[in-house]
């Protein structure tokens, strides 16, 4: 028989070998809980990021936990809200907390400049509640062009978990190279996030806890293909590529379908010679399929910063989106083409939103975000964001769907404008630590809320009387860990 506490000690003494073996020559000295940029850094050797082949080759392993809680206004239950709140994400569950992101990356950042080729890449996993609207969900359920059921939505991070709100995303898996030609040439092949608008998927480079509609339901998350950004001068960037594996014109691909529907992306930035300013117009223009019968699928996104003073930021943003020869509802939402309430029609979605933040003191900054949207023809608002994003194949064949966040939730899509107004602080007492509060006011514009009494047609939810509420107050806050 084997000595248990004598296999128990061999495979501890390999393990410390082994680790040994890992780690970079000397000492990785630990960082004091005040100076440390992460909790990595507090562990001393224990750091992945000092280890030997890691830290010689340039890659690194980051990440952080980022996690909240909302407080509604207009209740929780499934005769206000549904528990939702409305079409505010990533912070969608009222009075619930929330897991947002447990989130990790490997990455090998290539040169910025140089005479030398360069090569790199990055994964990212992320594992909360925000996992839903991250995903690469571009082949939609239902196809946009014929109303059909679709067969399969894709299979490359869709499919991992299904559970009701945590799920996994894979949301960056690409390599990158840096070509020295002329002031550099930066490519990225694989599955990526998209450079259009302001606001990010990553929590850490967000100011506020909620998005903006502009960012949710405007404009791409990821992408898939090829992408390179080329300096032009000190002033002038551009950026353009080639992007497939999506029914909506190139927006959010996976790793399979749709191969043959290729889409393209591109943008331009200037920025001033003090780096003060900064002005970007983006893009993408595709077809919803490679099919005689497609339709068309485009946007663009203008983004101007400016630093009015050292410590006061301001951000403008317009995004215009545009689908052409589409199955929509126009005022009764967006529907099946097959359904008499539904024609072939031209949808568009358009809004603006402004920013502005202020730098109280190291480590405290002030912002406030106010915001219109509108959603032309009742086709890309499905609020709750997450029972519209949950909509799943069940039966092709006779065209059912079912919803995996729960059959008893419904999603509204209605012909309406969105405004929200938010107020919130950043404060970091820690380098490693972020904390977000927020207050958030969203009300609604639309003629088809009046006298409604459908649960579910609000976003908002109903009053007592049962009359759709058009009006929504959100207290927030969540924090940032960073690993």
């Amino acid at each position: 028989m084997t000595n248990n506490s004598t296999s128990k000690g061999f495979r501890l003494k390999a393990l410390a070998a082994a680790v040994a073996m890992g780690l970079a020559c000397g000492v990785a000295q630990a960082t004091d809980v005040s100076e440390a940029s992460g909790l990595l850094d507090m562990v001393g050797d224990l750091n992945p990021n000092s280890w030997g082949f890691l830290h010689d080759n340039g890659f690194k392993i980051g990440g952080w936990i980022n996690g909240g809680v909302t407080y509604n206004a207009n209740g929780n239950g499934m005769s206000t809200t549904q528990g939702f709140n409305g079409g505010a994400t990533f912070g969608d569950r009222a009075d619930i907390p929330q897991l947002n992101q447990l989130y990790l990356y490997l990455q090998r950042a290539v040169a910025t400049e140089g005479d030398a080729w360069d090569f790199g890449g990055r994964f990212d996993f992320n594992y909360g509640t925000d996992s839903i609207f991250t995903q690469a969900y571009g082949i939609p359920t239902v196809d946009v062009t014929t109303g059909n059921v679709n067969s399969t939505r894709g299979n490359w991070d869709l499919n991992i978990i299904r559970g009701q709100y945590y799920d996994i995303a894979l949301p960056q898996a690409y390599l990158e190279s840096y070509i020295p030609i002329g002031n550099g040439l930066d490519v990225k092949l694989g599955h990526f996030y998209t450079p259009i608008g302001y606001e990010v998927v990553t929590a850490p480079d967000n100011f506020f806890y909620t998005h903006a509609y502009t960012m949710q339901f405007g404009e791409p998350f990821t992408h898939t293909g090829a992408l390179g950004n080329y300096a032009i001068d000190g002033n002038w960037a551009a950026m353009g590529g080639v992007i497939t594996n999506s029914g909506t014109g190139g927006w959010d691909g996976g790793y399979n379908g749709q191969w043959n529907n290729w889409d393209g992306i591109a943008g331009l930035t200037y920025t001033t010679d003090d780096k003060g300013t900064s002005f970007n117009a983006a893009g993408t223009y595709g077809g919803t399929s490679a099919t005689a019968n497609s339709g068309t699928w485009s946007m663009y996104s203008l983004v101007l910063k400016h630093n009015i003073m050292d410590d006061l930021h301001f951000v403008l943003q317009h995004d215009h989106g545009f689908a052409n020869n589409v199955c929509s509802g126009g005022s009764n939402g967006i529907a099946a083409c097959n359904i008499a309430v539904a024609t072939s029609q031209n949808p568009q979605w358009y809004g603006i939103h402004s920013d502005l933040f202020y730098d109280v003191m190291e480590g405290l900054g002030a912002g406030l975000r106010v915001e219109w949207f509108r959603d032309n023809d009742g086709f890309r608002v499905g609020a709750p964001g997450r029972v519209a994003a949950g909509l799943n194949p069940n039966n092709p064949n006779n065209g059912s769907m079912t919803n995996f966040v729960g059959a008893n939730y419904t999603a509204s899509y209605l012909s309406a404008s969105y405004y929200e107004v938010t107020l919130g602080l950043n404060w970091k007492p820690l380098k490693w630590l972020t904390v977000r509060p927020n207050a958030r006011f969203d009300w609604i514009s639309s003629s088809s809320l009046a006298g409604s009494g459908t649960p579910g047609y609000s976003p908002f939810g109903y009053n007592s009387s049962g009359a759709a509420q058009t009006t929504q107050f959100l207290f927030s806050t969540d924090a940032i860990i960073m690993f």
